[in-house]
């Protein structure tokens, strides 16, 4: 386990058979993750980071010789290089930082692409539903293996920012605090999202119902599929001082919508989707006992900023100790590891805290 954020290494927990809220069991559960910083003798000085829909659980530093996930470069900066790092707000000289992986995801967790035992073949779209009490469940039982006794914060984006509210409702005695940013309280409820998306990927010819893995798979699909999500979620804006040049800012993009699709896996895309489309934490809001940030990005066109006032009152209306935050930048759905307005400051003084809490 590394304490230097130049040499991070991919860890596993390994969690036995793993019961489901449906009842169904997943044998042999793995979870993927991330450490930065120690645990301290009370165990409490915990930092949970989840991840977006697509991510992964590289947060912070530069992979060790070795220490990636399979078919990550190591040479692969970590996400959140703004909040993360000695002097900045999620100090691993303070905290104990565990980036974690979900179950059900494709970065070195137990998910649709693992071997089924049962067949000795990948689960594809036999993989059981899961929720994202499931995915939450899974995590804690990561930390305490850790020895993790509680958080002192989980702070997490996008599918991340799910997590943080599930967290809050499922486990309040766990969770000193908790920062969901460009993210909702609830998903669409629409069971066709998760139709919608199996469509798109089944205009890949190797599609087979699910069942491509023998067949050369599906990264010609995926790969159009980042490309455009990539653009949606604001990459032009993101690259653009590194590349003023629009032609090389294009090849950029699909260099790393390319890379991404050699890695993801099509059925998490739908097993996920699933998870978040049933999502609602706003009904357990009574069951919050930590103080709560809750940011959104100005120019994000995926959760904006006009979201914000009927979950802030539903939250208040609980009891709950929340503030909004509005990030203001340019950088659309990924505008939260940029240096905006007060939002450093904002984090610092979440942290500050939650350490003293």
């Amino acid at each position: 386990m590394s304490d230097t954020l130049d040499a991070v290494e991919t860890r596993y927990a390994r969690l036995g058979d793993f019961t489901l809220r449906s009842g169904a069991v997943i044998p042999d559960v793995r979870i993927a993750y991330e450490t930065y910083g120690r645990l301290n003798a009370a165990g409490d000085n915990a930092v949970l980071l989840t991840h977006g829909y697509t991510g992964s659980q590289h947060m912070a530093g530069r992979y060790a010789p070795g220490g990636a996930p399979p078919g990550v470069a190591e040479d692969t900066p970590g996400a959140w290089s703004l909040m993360i790092g000695p002097g900045r707000p999620i100090d691993p000289a303070r905290y104990f930082i565990i980036a974690s992986n979900m179950l059900g995801g494709c970065y070195g967790s137990t998910g649709p692409a693992s071997i089924n035992p049962a067949t000795g073949k990948p689960w594809g779209p036999d993989f059981p539903d899961i929720t994202l009490k499931d995915i939450v469940g899974a995590q804690r039982r990561m930390l305490e293996g850790l020895g993790v006794r509680q958080l002192a914060a989980v702070m997490g984006s996008s599918y991340g920012g799910f997590q943080a509210f599930t967290w809050a409702t499922t486990h309040p005695d766990f969770v000193r605090s908790i920062v969901a940013c460009n993210t909702a309280t609830h998903g669409s409820g629409r069971e066709e999202d998760v139709a919608a998306i199996a469509a798109s990927l089944a205009r890949d010819p190797n599609w087979n119902d699910g069942w491509y893995y023998d067949k050369g798979g599906i990264a010609a699909r995926l790969f159009e599929i980042r490309l455009e999500t990539l653009q949606r979620y604001g990459m032009e804006q993101v690259l653009a001082a590194r590349f003023p040049d629009p032609t090389a800012r294009a090849a950029e993009i699909r260099r790393l919508a390319e890379a991404w699709s050699r890695i993801f896996d099509g059925n998490t895309m739908v097993t996920l989707r699933r998870a978040m489309v049933r999502y609602d934490a706003r009904p357990d809001f009574h069951r919050i006992r930590c103080p709560v940030l809750y940011a959104l990005t100005t120019t994000d066109v995926l959760f904006p900023p006009s979201i914000a006032p009927p979950a802030m009152d539903l939250l208040r209306a609980a009891g709950v100790e929340a503030r909004f935050f509005e990030i203001r930048n340019d950088r659309g759905h990924l505008g939260v590891n940029v240096d905006s307005p007060g939002w450093v400051e904002t984090l610092q003084g979440v942290f500050d805290r939650a350490a003293k809490a």
